[in-house]
């Protein structure tokens, strides 16, 4: 007879390595292209607009949600999806060195988007599906962590690749960034690999329309996004969503180049080696233990208890901007002990954003209500980020620091008014079982 397929397995052996999977994509798209096309010499102006952008399939992710969602199983969508990232990171390797670079990479990165996007919704999917609601809670946190480790990874051990391929030599540059994107190719390989033979097999992981009618699933496809609109409070619910985060949205894309810029451009002149070690390095350490302990805290007191100090810590630390943007230090230590502060902020006060979708998506159609939540998620960090290029260029490093802080108020704003229970995260032995 042949061996049952284990619907359960110990959650350390896939959901670190899944959410590296799913992670790796996103920062290559939103973070690693930004640094490649400053060191490719695009602008700041377009680099923010292009790269903002590419955000539109996370955005708009719901709309085929629900397919991923009954049609086959998630398990299933993972596995495709990371064969198809692993082929659209060969893509962009194969066409950096073309002259016309710039609209071949956007091309394979829109590619690589929307197979990310769509890895994502049946990964966060199988991870309800997969575990216990209470360890949904505590290993909201590993997940967090390792999801930003995967960003540490591409931005800090991928980059510092790259620069040390890139040498001193600007001709170099081209090959150097090629040579990282076929790394990142091999990688999704090893994980379609991985994955096929690790992933369990939940029961309740199965196809909702075996028979594929078309009618039905756009029946029950617009019955889902209903039911996502009629939830109680959902207008708080998506503010919460877009203005979380509407600072980091701002930063995230002018980090890079202003570590890049040199010090007549109001930037910190850093190489493109010294970036990969601040993240790669001091900034995987604070991450890890800022993740960690904000999934630990949240499943013991719940997320209610904690939920005003992982705001502030998510948002406080974009203060050290403004520090270096003025003091623009040549000190490396000090460099890197304020990514670190900033980088446990970060750690610390995710967890809270990513439990708190989690909360909202509960009930019927989990998968395609997360999905619907992360897609505002995106839109929120999209728009404000298309124009933080421009609005950088000509207000100057400085100011544009400040903004971000002061667009951080309203997230403390909406936070006061957000529909939580208490009890939400915490440990029951009946009720979250």
């Amino acid at each position: 007879m042949p061996q049952a397929k284990p619907s359960t397995r110990n959650p350390w052996f896939w959901v670190p390595s899944l959410y590296l999977a799913e992670g790796l994509p996103y920062v290559v798209v939103m973070t690693v292209s930004v640094i490649m096309y400053k060191r490719m010499g695009i602008s700041n102006t377009e680099i923010a607009l292009y790269t903002s952008w590419l955000y539109l399939p996370w955005v708009i992710k719901p709309l085929w949600s629900p397919v991923v969602d009954l049609l086959k199983t998630k398990r299933l969508w993972i596995i495709i999806t990371q064969l198809l990232i692993g082929g659209g990171l060969a893509g962009v390797a194969l066409t950096i060195p073309a002259s016309g670079f710039l609209q071949y990479t956007l091309a394979f990165l829109w590619l690589l988007a929307f197979s990310s996007a769509t890895h994502d919704i049946a990964a966060d999917g199988f991870y309800m599906l997969g575990l216990s609601k209470h360890d949904q809670a505590w290993f909201v946190g590993i997940r967090s962590t390792f999801y930003r480790v995967s960003m540490i990874t591409g931005q800090g051990l991928l980059v510092m690749i790259a620069g040390f391929l890139e040498g001193n030599n600007p001709d170099k540059i081209p090959f150097a960034w090629m040579i990282t994107f076929f790394i990142l190719a091999g990688f999704f390989i090893l994980f379609f690999i991985y994955h096929k033979l690790i992933l369990p097999y939940p029961a309740d992981d199965k196809s909702v329309i075996n028979e594929g009618s078309i009618k039905n699933v756009l029946k029950e496809f617009f019955r889902i996004f209903v039911l996502f609109f009629k939830k109680k409070h959902v207008g708080l619910i998506l503010a919460f969503i877009l203005l979380y985060r509407l600072g980091e949205a701002q930063l995230v894309k002018l980090v890079t180049p202003f570590l890049l810029d040199p010090y007549e451009a109001g930037g910190l002149s850093l190489t493109t080696g010294q970036i990969g070690f601040v993240y790669g390095t001091v900034g995987i350490i604070a991450l890890t233990l800022g993740g960690i302990l904000g999934g630990f805290l949240a499943a013991r007191n719940g997320l209610k208890y904690w939920i005003w100090w992982m705001i502030i810590s998510i948002n406080l630390p974009d203060l050290v901007y403004v520090y270096l943007a003025y003091s623009q230090t040549s000190n490396f230590l000090i460099i890197n002990l304020m990514v670190a502060i900033e980088q446990f902020g970060y750690g610390f006060g995710f967890t809270a954003f990513m439990l708190y979708l989690i909360y909202v998506s509960e009930g019927d159609h989990k998968t395609s209500h997360f999905a619907i939540a992360t897609g505002f998620m995106a839109l929120g960090m999209m728009i404000p980020g298309m124009f933080s290029g421009w609005f950088q260029e000509n207000i100057g490093y400085q100011l544009f620091f400040i903004w971000v802080c002061i667009a951080t108020i309203p997230g403390f704003i909406v936070t006061k008014f957000i529909p939580l229970d208490p009890e939400f995260g915490k440990k029951s032995s009946s009720k979250n079982q």
